[in-house]
């Protein structure tokens, strides 16, 4: 049977097939790669005959047509035999938890790492070595203490329990009111089952998806689900076309999001892991995490380095046979190659890379960026593209007057946030050059709309620790602080006028009206005349605000000041409906506003909305926006300049997101823009052909989140993704960097994020991807140190064995030392290093770069050969030499001291590519000359004193040795900085040339 078959006969549609609770487990299993077509084939079997149906669209029902599919009774409600029924086929309304990795498997896979399990080999042989020669096996002991130190360090990185599934359980409503055998109870949530009638109220969270039987004035905040910053007017009687999409099926309600106005009643139409957060819940957890650029280049290095330590062990051991021609010293041979093993592994290598790491999450959280996981710091470095949410990262979430139309004349309004300060500016001419500033007391037109903003309003505005603040509805705290920067007061207006009644809003009417009375006491005529602004004078008046077109229907005649008013003809109606069609192009919510004086002889008993509002008198336009962030146009341009592609994805509508895209200069005008439905057409290969040209989603859901985030991935791309919502955290986790919002953020989001943005700034994510790359460069840096240096310890070790010097220089103890304390704090003082000039103004480098890419390879064998050139020069030197005296083995020790002393010169030099070691700022890195002067001083220990010298079985060196031994070791600081003067003129020679 066909997937599309087996979708008919579950009645479920082939998109919503993949949220049944078996198909999830079969996601879990090897088939998580396989296309859907194909897992709805393999997993036949395990459907069962009874599965519930999922994919009903209920937005698309008449209320009795979803009640009849529901077996359910408005003014009964389910009985107890059906709820019970229910419940059992169904399962309870919680949100499910299967997959997950166990922190045992999580502690067995460190240790599966190739290069712990070199070193436990290692391990294992010298400890029979030494115990089959009667020695302590202290070797074995040191080297099994840095395989469990390695494995417990990956082990705490990667054990971080998820929490995700744990928040989004927390968005459920603890209790219900429901409506069953014709009586209301109050039950926990979870004991809900579809078909139950269930009460909603102001501040209750909605605890399972419906479909609203009936709605008063009812206003749901779906931010969490949608993304969308403006709570939704919910309108029960509608039944809408199939495909809308999730943010405009107004008739419905889902779990997880909050009444903040109104009550309704509704009908559960999904519980359980069946609601959309419980499709979320299961896009969630079915995500798989996938390496990082630098957990790949350093499995990369560990292969490379394990398969070349195996070669030159068995070149080796090959050779010691055929030279002696027996296996009479197969066991010395074999100490030597352990030692070399021991040599080409960098053990201080991952201690090293998660201090960097911290030390890079550390600066971040003083940019206000906080990194939850580790590997994400080096990661931001890579960015190649950024997905980010438009509502509250690229613009302030304060809805915000960008303009108005008053009387023919357009005017522009200026100042960030809910501040009552700003500016009016009046258009002459479409040339935004032709623009001057005016006082809206020089317009009455104006100066009435104002008035009515604060009259017809329900909000409150404050300022609160220095801030200003909105209580109540954005839209309407917007319109008070517009007034607010004319100078008109909230206080001082409801001083002067009294509300004495009001015809709420409602999703049929589409308005508001408030009646307002003057208030005629001693107070109120002093306040009048202390007003530099003229109030309405009528004793009695209605201010109707709300949509521009419905508004318009009700005016007889337009208001032009001197408080007269003219007649409205077609050529104005046409005019008024031209500009709220170019306002709404912009992007901006439009409102109308009309006013109308009333007889106060009549008792305002006897008012209604369908006689009072009519005739009467049009006022103007208002368009507010959600701007955008001050600081966020400065940060796209940084963005673009860094070779960084930032794309819009939201939830919001299309001309929105487009009209913010195009003022930050994410896109412009004829750049491809798709919304969710359009995007719901193309299958994956058409998305991915599209996607590199998109930079506004608009209308999207998680799904289509997840779609844009892999097709990127599937393009090549290293993508960071914004967000804040429920609706977020899928694609978060899907993402190379899930950021998150710290302010408006989810704790949902906020678990499935590797970063947070504590001020919910995408200048913070551009601050951070800085940090990112100077964190990869210092990680390269240390890189080429720790590895160049080894190169020339594996190959001293075995030269001495093919030179015929008998026995290895280096015990595994001493070149523990080595790759560990005399390698480790200077790697960790060069990670401290300040960024480069330019490190934003290039592209970023390529995320599936090997870590030997741009000449690193080259340095660190380059380096490694003259380094092990150097030390086999002294080593034969010092083995005749130490022959003739009384103790011959003091060679061995002025190799150790030579190696160790040339990797502080090393140090030194690698600072900078390009600059000598003189030509830099000797205390801009005071860490570097602190670990070098600590690392010397041990090793000098190791030598001379006298329970460290017999614990690492040196030897006492006279100071001419320890002169020779230092005069070698520099030799290697004096290459590294002839091949930068080299380098230095040749580039400066082919400069040169190419000029001529």
């Amino acid at each position: 049977m066909s997937s599309l078959a087996i979708a008919e006969k579950y009645n479920t549609s082939f998109k919503q097939l993949k949220f049944h609770p078996n198909f999830i487990n079969v996601c879990q299993s090897k088939y998580r790669r396989e296309s859907l077509y194909q897992l709805a084939t393999k997993m036949k079997p395990k459907l069962p005959d009874s599965a519930p149906s999922t994919a009903k669209p209920w937005h698309s029902l008449e209320i009795e047509k979803a009640l009849a599919v529901q077996k359910s009774n408005p003014d009964t409600g389910l009985t107890s035999k059906q709820t019970s029924e229910l419940l059992h086929e169904y399962g309870a309304n919680e949100l499910q938890e299967f997959g997950g990795r166990k922190p045992l498997s999580i502690l067995i896979d460190q240790f599966t790492n190739i290069m712990l399990v070199m070193l436990m080999a290692v391990a294992v042989v010298s400890a029979i070595l030494d115990l089959r020669s009667g020695d302590f096996p202290k070797d074995a002991i040191a080297i099994s203490f840095i395989v469990i130190l390695n494995g417990l360090l990956g082990f705490v990185q990667e054990s971080r329990a998820e929490k995700a599934l744990a928040a989004l359980k927390r968005l459920s409503s603890p209790r219900v009111r429901v409506l069953r055998d014709s009586k209301i109870f109050e039950l926990p949530a979870k004991e809900l089952v579809p078909g139950d009638i269930v009460f909603l109220e102001t501040g209750m969270q909605i605890a399972a998806d419906g479909r609203l039987l009936e709605a008063q004035n009812l206003q749901v905040m779906e931010a969490a689900l949608t993304g969308e910053a403006e709570a939704v007017h919910k309108d029960s009687t509608l039944h809408l076309p199939e495909d809308a999409s999730l943010g405009d099926r107004i008739n419905m309600v889902y779990q997880g999001t909050e009444v903040v106005q109104g009550r309704a009643k509704m009908l559960v139409t999904a519980t359980g892991m069946q609601t959309e957060l419980g499709k979320i819940a299961a896009l969630l957890q079915s995500v798989e995490a996938q390496p990082t650029p630098l957990q790949q280049r350093m499995s990369q290095l560990a292969n490379v380095l394990v398969t070349s330590s195996l070669a030159l062990v068995a070149v080796v051991i090959i050779g010691g046979i055929v030279r002696t021609g027996s296996f009479q010293h197969f066991d010395q041979l074999l100490k030597v190659s352990l030692s070399m093993a021991v040599a080409v592994v960098p053990e201080g290598l991952p201690a090293v890379i998660t201090v960097t790491l911290a030390i890079g999450t550390q600066r971040m959280v003083r940019h206000q960026a906080l990194i939850r996981k580790l590997p994400a710091v080096e990661t931001l470095g890579s960015v190649t593209t950024i997905c980010s949410d438009k509502t509250g990262t690229l613009t302030q979430n304060k809805m915000v007057v960008q303009q108005i139309n008053v009387s023919s004349n357009s005017i522009r309004v200026t100042g960030d946030g809910y501040a009552p300060t700003g500016t009016f500016e009046l258009s002459t001419s479409n040339q935004d050059k032709n623009i001057k500033s005016i006082e809206p007391k020089d317009y009455p037109e104006l100066e009435q709309l104002l008035f009515a903003c604060v009259l017809c309003n329900d909000a409150v505005l404050q300022k609160k620790h220095s801030e200003w603040e909105i209580l109540g509805d954005p839209t309407e705290g917007a319109l008070l602080s517009v007034a607010g920067k004319a100078g008109m007061q909230q206080a001082k207006l409801l001083n002067q006028f009294t509300r004495i009644a009001e015809f709420p809003f409602s999703s049929e009417r589409k308005r508001m009206s408030v009646i307002c009375q003057r208030r005629q006491t001693e107070l109120t005529q002093i306040l009048s005349a202390q007003e530099e602004y003229q109030a309405p004078d009528s004793q009695l008046i209605m201010f109707t605000k709300g949509s521009p077109e419905l508004i318009l229907e009700l005016c007889t005649s337009d208001y032009v000041g001197t408080k007269s008013s003219f007649a409205l003809n077609d050529e104005k109606r046409a005019y008024i409906l031209e500009q709220n069609n170019q306002m709404a192009s912009q992007g901006l919510r439009v409102l109308g506003f009309a006013y109308k004086p009333l007889d106060t002889t009549v008792p305002t008993t006897l008012l209604d909305e369908k006689t009072t509002e009519r005739e009467l008198i049009w006022i103007g336009l208002v368009g507010m926006l959600d701007a955008p962030r001050p600081e966020a146009k400065a940060a796209v341009a940084q963005c673009q300049q860094a070779g960084i592609r930032p794309v819009m994805i939201t939830g919001d509508h299309q001309l929105t997101a487009q009209a913010i895209a195009y003022d930050l200069g994410i896109a412009k005008p004829g750049d491809l823009i798709l919304s969710g439905q359009e995007l719901e057409k193309l299958s994956a290969p058409e998305l991915e052909q599209q996607v590199n040209q998109v930079s506004i989603y608009a209308r999207v859901s998680p799904e289509h989140k997840l779609r844009i985030v892999e097709a990127l991935k599937n393009q090549g791309k290293l993508v960071a993704m914004t967000g804040d919502g429920v609706n977020d955290a899928p694609a978060l986790k899907q993402a190379n960097i899930g950021v998150a919002m710290g302010i408006t953020g989810t704790d949902v989001s906020k678990e499935a994020s590797d970063m947070v943005l504590l001020d919910d700034n995408f200048a913070t994510i551009i601050r951070a991807i800085e940090e990112g790359r100077v964190v990869y460069d210092n990680i390269r840096r240390f890189i080429k140190y720790i590895l160049g240096s080894n190169i020339g310890e594996v190959l001293t070790v075995a030269a001495a064995s093919l030179i015929g010097l008998g026995e290895t220089p280096l015990s595994p103890l001493q070149i523990l030392w080595m790759n560990l304390v005399t390698d480790g704090l200077p790697a960790l003082a060069l990670a401290m290093e300040s960024p480069e000039p330019d490190v934003m103004n290039r592209p970023p480098y390529n995320p599936h770069e090997s870590i030997f890419a741009r000449g690193l390879g080259f340095y660190i064998i380059r380096i490694g050969i003259i380094l092990g050139l150097i030390t086999i020069a002294l080593m034969e030197w010092a083995y005749n030499y130490t022959q003739q005296s009384g103790d011959p083995e003091r060679w061995k020790t002025m190799v150790f001291t030579t190696l160790c002393l040339a990797q502080m010169g090393h140090a030194l030099a690698i600072r900078s590519n390009t600059q000598l070691t003189i030509q830099l700022n000797p205390f801009s890195n005071p860490y570097l000359l602190a670990a070098i002067s600590l690392t010397t001083v041990l090793q000098l220990m190791l030598i001379y004193v006298a329970p460290l010298r017999s614990f690492f079985n040196t030897h006492l060196l006279s100071l001419p040795e320890l002169g020779i031994c230092i005069g070698c070791s520099a030799l290697v600081f004096v290459w590294i900085e002839l091949e930068k003067l080299f380098i230095k003129h040749f580039r400066q020679e082919r400069k040169i040339t190419y000029k001529v």
